[in-house]
């Protein structure tokens, strides 16, 4: 039984092809992941009531 290196090869060469493919698509998404995570936040409330307005409330 011989082995056939140009099958061995065009598979070897498909298969690196989407590992990289593959790598490059998912830190894409790891990168619009943390662009998400780091903008999209809620602004805390404030814990000090304001001077101003609350000496004209009174």
């Amino acid at each position: 039984m011989e082995i056939n290196w140009t099958i061995l090869g065009i598979v070897a060469a498909v298969l690196i092809v989407l590992i990289v493919f593959v790598i490059r698509k998912n830190q894409k998404e790891k990168k619009k992941l943390t662009e998400f995570l780091n903008n999209d936040f809620k602004k805390a409330e404030k814990d000090e009531p304001d001077v101003d307005n609350t000496a004209n409330e009174r």
